[in-house]
């Protein structure tokens, strides 16, 4: 919990906390693959700022593991902010946060991605803007009911505390956000998203953000260790790999994140970490009929997954 008695935000107490969520997640899933240690690249970015990031590959349980930390700052806002926010015109700003996306080897354990950052642009004799954004969302392959409800309810459980109807907005925001116009069906069976979140005030805000933050692996890693022994085959892996391939046009096409990355001189490699080391596309892939691969669309569309049997 934030001890900032005043309320006002205070970016180095985000950072700190950024940084041992970093250490944290990368130690939590360096045990779960079983020993294989991430490779940390320090950048710096030549307009102010810089990073870390972290990233495990050809492990035992994952086939890629990248966690971003960054924090980088400058004068002038990027196209992509002020878009919708012509306010921050003339401002400087600092943006800060941790990213990460996860690609397991064995296709029934599902893809991951979750985030938290703050944002705060300032101007001399005027107050600061700020917000809160972040989330966490799942995408399986072979999707298995009582893992998404363990996912879910543990984002429901970390809700409770800061109202009755936050889970179900975010759970709500998610599903909007990570929804593939082109295709018609949301990226996976989604989770939490927040951004531009200020209204709590500074304390309450940043006290949702470390609970979204470190329950990350409570919900992730459960569902790791009961699918990491699943038994597949060529078949399976392919699947996995053509399904990776909306991961990727999602980032590519929508992501707001990515875009900001780029137009902010961010270090191209870390913003890109969160592309999958091999994914295939197929034209025109028909799955076969009451198959497991067609029994996947049902999943994809937003859902009351709490309340499923």
């Amino acid at each position: 919990m934030s001890k900032n008695k005043n309320n006002i935000p205070d970016i180095k107490q985000v950072i700190d906390f950024f940084k041992g969520l970093q250490d944290d997640i990368c130690n939590g899933l360096a045990q779960a693959d079983g020993g294989k240690t991430f490779l940390e690249d320090n950048w710096q970015r030549e307009q102010g700022g810089g990073g870390r990031t972290r990233v495990l590959t050809n492990g035992a349980v994952f086939e890629q593991a990248g966690v971003n930390f960054s924090h980088v700052f400058g004068d002038k806002m990027p196209a992509s902010a002020t878009a919708h926010r012509p306010e921050l015109e003339g401002r400087t700003f600092q943006a800060c946060g941790v990213s990460l996306v996860i690609h397991p080897h064995n296709p029934y354990i599902p893809t991951t991605h979750a985030n938290v950052r703050f944002f705060i642009a300032e101007k001399q004799g005027c107050d600061p803007v700020w917000w809160f954004g972040g989330g966490f969302d799942l995408t399986p392959f072979y999707p298995f009911v009582e893992d998404i409800k363990h996912w879910h309810q543990t984002a429901a459980d970390l809700c409770l505390p800061f109202g009755d109807n936050v889970y179900q907005e975010h759970k709500n925001w998610c599903d909007q956000y990570f929804y593939l116009k082109h295709r018609d069906e949301t990226r996976g069976v989604g989770g939490l998203f927040f951004d531009d979140l200020n209204q709590w005030g500074f304390d309450q805000s940043f006290a949702y953000t470390q609970a979204v933050g470190n329950n990350f692996l409570t919900a992730y890693l459960p569902i790791v260790t009961k699918r990491k022994n699943s038994a597949y085959g060529e078949h399976q892996r392919n699947f996995q790999l053509y399904r990776r391939g909306r991961y990727v046009e999602f980032n590519l096409v929508y992501d707001r994140g990515t875009l900001f990355g780029l137009q902010t001189g961010g270090r191209t490699e870390s913003i890109l970490m969160s592309m999958p080391p091999l994914v295939r596309w197929e034209y025109n892939f028909q799955a076969a009929e009451n198959s497991a691969e067609e029994k996947l669309i049902d999943y994809l569309q937003p859902q009351n997954w709490l309340g499923k049997q």
